[in-house]
């Protein structure tokens, strides 16, 4: 199953509408299942940066229909969510010593207050650089890895992004950008962004050589 977008541009706010699924239908499905009043999921998603797992996050908090306390992990400090209270928390690793205990707490609290957790990191529970009881818990939640998706997929995204954008992108076009440009789909509709802008600004159609030349300077790829 492939989720389609409508628009994911880099200032779009995330919503699981415009998130490309790929092979991460049931991940999405558990997570809209999270944003219900009664829910009482607890999820760990992992995978590196550009998965889609902030934007997964984010899209959870947007879509929840209940209390939501979101927070990512190198500010998150001291916390205690109210009972009901739908937990996100982004960069696990990155928590430190009080916001680690506050989380465990929140673990041990979530049947009794009936919370909800919705948790991501980089790396699967087992590797994760946190106390050993905290990472004990996260391994106990359902977790899932964010499977990237295919050069197919990548392609039929820029392809569809380009037109909904009005912009004729050549098949060459996208194939050099998934042999060249960083292999995340953020990334890659950043360089979409760029080249779109400037062939307005120039008033010439996207070619290879102006996308050479956003490739090589007007981004850091």
């Amino acid at each position: 199953m492939q989720q389609l977008i409508l628009d994911i541009r880099p200032d779009t706010p995330k919503r699981f509408g415009n998130f490309v699924a790929g092979a991460n239908a049931e991940v999405l499905a558990r997570l809209e299942a999270a944003t219900r009043a009664d829910a009482v999921e607890t999820l760990y998603l992992y995978g590196p940066p550009g998965s889609g797992r902030s934007h997964l996050l984010e899209a959870t908090r947007r879509e929840s229909q209940r209390p939501t306390l979101h927070l990512a992990g190198a500010t998150a400090g001291d916390f205690d969510p109210a009972p009901g209270t739908l937990l996100l928390v982004d960069d696990v690793e990155q928590l430190d010593e009080t916001a680690q205990i506050a989380l465990f707490r929140a673990f041990n609290a979530a049947r009794r207050d009936r919370l909800a957790l919705v948790l991501a990191g980089r790396e699967a529970p087992l590797r994760l650089p946190l106390r050993e009881d905290l990472r004990t818990r996260v391994g106990s939640a359902l977790v899932f890895e964010i499977k990237p998706l295919s050069d197919a997929e990548k392609a039929h995204t820029l392809l569809t992004q380009a037109q909904a954008r009005g912009m004729r992108l050549e098949a060459d076009l996208v194939d050099y950008l998934l042999r060249h440009g960083r292999r995340d789909l953020p990334s890659l509709l950043a360089v979409l962004d760029a080249l779109d802008a400037a062939s307005l600004e120039r008033k010439r159609p996207p070619t290879l050589p102006l996308l050479r030349e956003v490739m090589q300077g007007a981004l850091p790829l």
